[in-house]
């Protein structure tokens, strides 16, 4: 018994020890910093080893996750330090300080993210690519789908899965909002990336995401059994089917004639950056084969993920407010008697001209945070409204601390879809950043913001619904506990 005591003792004096030497050096780092023009933010590394990640990953599974920032923030300031996931890190509640972390990218500002998510995505990843090249693919990618052909071919690929979607329903006593958005989603985004129709590959490719998504948050191990081994073999399997494709779409590109190549209009993403391998042999920025099949992978994570998330909450939302729901009903038995009277086919702009559809939307992203932030790491000092970021600190911008923060939105925590009647073109200022910012903005901002639109469209004039209660898990990522259950009535039967 004296042993295990003595061995606790020991244990104690060690640990007191290294975290006395670990605040030492931090508080002799601290005055060597401020001894530069901008001085280091407050805060506390908290815990030896495992700083304040506990604290951390609580406030994740309470309903306001944010609660962890904003404690802080108090104590602190707007922007603090702390030490969270084996890392310490300079965390951003402000929206300025976002704003230039954010567009100040790749001379300044590096994506830096959790050895889990390194890991899983590997040295092809989005996160890897920094300066032209980033830049080079994000235009190639965001030229594509702002395209007016692809905007009027996709208006229709996502009507089709969604009418798709909403008929199965009928026959259904109950339904989970959650995994039936997953269904069409998933498929819309990989026609757009792969041209892959329904088959047993797409049904493959499904399963096989699934599995790999799982892996974006969890412990850096690599051992036989663990979550990360499981993700990473999935993604073997998937990049191993989508590298068949996309040699077998180079082939078909190679014995094409060029000038058929040149005025034909590209059919999906990865026709459009294999185009840029063929035009571009000599180039040194050109693309391999490796980092197109790396990069549609992680394009097809907002299928799987953000989107039929923002899908489900928005209809979660709506159905805890009823007026907000009868008012969108209106708008969109609106447009339906129009289409249905004049006989014309929905265009994008149709859907997106849907104003209080797009405060709805607006409002969901802002009170669900699905992306609640990014992380950064600085390649110098950087001195931002006084605060100094050293090089090689991480810097976490806070997106979800900024929209929950009164000082930005009156009642943050109110779903309250009418404030973006008052605020208009606020939907464009720093305090709004659901997809990101500067040279990293999602270049698939709009496409989100038409399937979503669609969704509820053709779900408000087809359906009503009650729902069952059901609680928001923010961590490791957003997900609804019982993934949202309802029953559904058609419009026709209601009565």
């Amino acid at each position: 018994m004296e042993w295990f005591i003595g061995f606790w003792i020991l244990v104690g004096i060690f640990v007191g020890w290294c975290w006395y030497s670990k605040e030492k050096s931090s508080s002799t780092s601290d005055m060597k910093m401020e001894q530069k023009s901008g001085v280091l933010p407050k805060g506390s590394f908290g815990w030896p080893l495992i700083g304040e990640t506990l604290d951390f990953i609580a406030a994740g599974y309470t309903s306001q996750p944010v609660s962890f920032m904003e404690k802080r923030r108090s104590l602190y300031g707007k922007v603090f330090k702390t030490h969270i996931l084996g890392t310490p890190i300079i965390v951003s509640t402000d929206p300025a300080v976002n704003k230039v972390v954010l567009q100040n990218h790749g001379n300044i500002f590096i994506p830096a993210y959790p050895k889990s998510i390194r890991e899983i995505f590997g040295e092809y990843s989005i996160l890897q690519t920094n300066g032209t090249l980033q830049k080079k693919v994000h235009a190639l990618i965001g030229g594509f789908l702002r395209s007016p052909q692809f905007k009027t071919r996709i208006t229709k690929d996502i009507e089709h899965h969604v009418k798709l979607t909403l008929t199965s329903w009928k026959d259904l006593p109950l339904l989970f909002v959650q995994e039936e958005t997953q269904k069409f989603t998933f498929k819309v985004l990989v026609k757009a990336l792969l041209s892959l129709d329904p088959s047993d590959d797409l049904d493959f490719l499904k399963r096989e995401f699934d599995e790999f998504i799982k892996g974006l948050i969890c412990l850096p191990i690599k051992l036989p059994g663990t979550r990360l081994y499981k993700s990473l073999k999935a993604k073997e399997r998937i990049f191993k089917l989508v590298k068949k494709i996309v040699e077998q779409r180079k082939l078909g590109l190679e014995k094409s004639e060029d000038q058929e190549q040149q005025n034909t209009i590209p059919n999906d993403a990865v026709d459009v950056l294999l185009r840029d391998i063929s035009g571009e042999q000599n180039d040194k920025q050109s693309l391999s084969l490796d980092f197109i099949i790396s990069h549609v992978i992680e394009l097809m994570i907002p299928g799987e993920e953000t989107v039929p998330m923002s899908m489900t909450l928005a209809v979660k939302f709506l159905s805890d407010c009823p007026v907000a729901l009868e008012l969108l009903t209106e708008e969109n038995m609106k447009l339906k008697r129009q289409k249905t009277d004049s006989g014309d086919d929905y265009c994008w702009t149709d859907y997106m001209s849907l104003q209080f559809t797009q405060n709805v939307i607006n409002e969901t992203l802002r009170v669900a945070n699905i992306i609640n932030a990014v992380w950064r790491k600085a390649l110098k000092d950087v001195e931002i409204k006084g605060i100094l970021i050293p090089e090689g600190w991480c810097v976490l911008t806070s997106f979800s601390s900024v929209h929950m923060d009164e000082e930005n939105y009156e009642n943050p925590y109110e779903f309250d879809p009418w404030r973006w009647e008052k605020t208009g073109a606020s939907v464009k200022n720093n305090c709004f950043t659901p997809f990101g910012g500067g040279q990293r903005l999602c270049p698939g901002l709009e496409l989100s913001r038409l399937e979503i639109s669609i969704f509820l469209h053709h779900l408000v004039t087809t359906y009503r619904w009650i729902a069952e209660k059901d609680d928001i898990i923010y961590f490791p990522t957003v997900k609804l506990k019982k993934k949202l259950p309802i029953r559904v009535t058609s419009i026709g039967n209601s009565s």
